[in-house]
């Protein structure tokens, strides 16, 4: 069946690529998994999704020069287009991409250390993929940066290594700059990075990007501060990096595949993903977060104002995808955690009726799902499956 041959392609492309590393193994088992649950079960929303026109997201090294460059022209269309954010809500949002930084934003405590966070982040890139292809042409899939391929090395990595069929470098070298405390100073720095290998303005591609919202609670030193206490104004500076070694360390193979093997339910996996900082643990959500690291890349709430969010966030649903089809009987309609940032205040817990939404500038194009509806990549509005 097609599952089955694409598993075996997955992991055939991977040995001709990187060498053969067990979450990937994973990845394809689970596939093969799926596979047999749809035989037996059905896809869970009949004539909407079927085996044979099921999307496949690659890793960003394995579309091809002329792929990478249709995705990156796709999200400067996206970039230049006029945002719809009300400037009552967002006066500075100025382009459809802003648009989606700004539910981000707006929705960052109720999306985080939630019962929600795994489902919101599913819909949410998914939207993001298809106002690519729907409106900028892109003919391709979201695509995904395998943390584990590059951990030794993010900048050099086809993402970051500057190249023209990259989205730019991991930033222009600043010396100087001092070490970011996770979470802060005064949570008494648990987590200590040292500066990374850039620290300005990227080049490549996205050269020219202008961020217009944040800082917010950025990382990055001499980010000049927003005009609105709420983040939303408008500030346009340059696009920032700062590509940590140290960071992508935390989100190596052995980390992603004890993840998935260890956690037997969705509280413990979401809970281990996003992070232990109290305990010094990082977490492969932080880890890719504080890799791409720099003026956006490190803002807990602004962090979708670089482009290099969506391809860490599709490795982040791609590992829950991944630990979804180990055990789908048991996990398909798994939701554990309350609907407060890290249960603050106390909160009921979420339950699959729990509405997602991506906010009223997307409404008419992306309607309100719930919960249930985000649970299978190949239910609700979805039909798509990870190499």
């Amino acid at each position: 069946m097609l599952f089955s041959k694409l598993a075996t392609g997955v992991l055939f492309s991977i040995v001709g690529a990187q060498k053969l590393i067990e979450h990937d193994k994973l990845a394809a088992s689970g596939l093969r998994n799926l596979e047999q649950y749809i035989k037996r079960n059905g896809v869970p929303s009949p004539g909407t999704c079927t085996m044979y026109n099921v999307a496949v997201r690659k890793e960003w090294s394995m579309l091809s020069k002329a792929e990478r460059r249709n995705y990156i022209e796709a999200i400067q269309c996206i970039h230049s287009k006029p945002a719809l954010t009300p400037a009552a809500v967002a006066s500075g949002a100025k382009s459809r991409y802003d648009d989606f930084v700004v539910t981000h934003v707006l929705q960052t405590y109720s999306v985080h250390g939630t019962a929600n966070f795994l489902t919101w982040h599913r819909y949410y890139i998914w939207a993001y993929e298809q106002l690519l292809r729907d409106e900028c042409g892109y003919k391709g899939y979201l695509p995904y940066y395998n943390w584990a391929w590059w951990y030794e090395n993010p900048g050099k990595s086809p993402l970051f290594d500057g190249s023209d069929t990259s989205i730019s470098n991991g930033g222009t070298f600043v010396p100087g700059r001092n070490s970011t405390c996770i979470p802060s100073v005064e949570a008494g720095c648990p987590i200590v990075l040292p500066p990374g290998e850039g620290g300005g303005c990227v080049t490549g591609p996205l050269a020219n990007w202008t961020v217009s919202l944040g800082p917010i609670q950025t990382h990055a030193e001499g980010i000049k501060p927003n005009p609105q206490a709420d983040g939303l104004g408008y500030n346009p500076r340059c696009l920032n990096r700062d590509v940590s070694k140290e960071a992508a360390y935390s989100s190596r193979d052995e980390v992603i595949t004890a993840l998935i093997e260890d956690s037997n339910d969705v509280l413990t996996f979401q809970n281990r993903m996003q992070g232990d900082f109290a305990n010094g643990y990082l977490g492969v959500h932080s880890a890719g977060h504080y890799t791409i690291n720099g003026d956006a890349g490190s803002d807990f709430f602004n962090s979708p104002s670089d482009p290099a969010f969506y391809f860490h966030h599709a490795q982040v649903d791609r590992t829950f995808w991944i630990w979804q089809n180990q055990d789908i009987e048991n996990r398909k309609d798994q939701v554990m955690g309350t609907i407060t940032f890290l249960d603050q205040p106390p909160s009921r817990n979420g339950t699959v009726d729990d509405v997602l939404t991506l906010g009223p500038m997307f409404r008419d194009t992306f309607a309100d799902i719930t919960i249930a509806d985000a649970l299978s990549t190949v239910g609700g509005p979805f039909c798509y499956v990870y190499e």
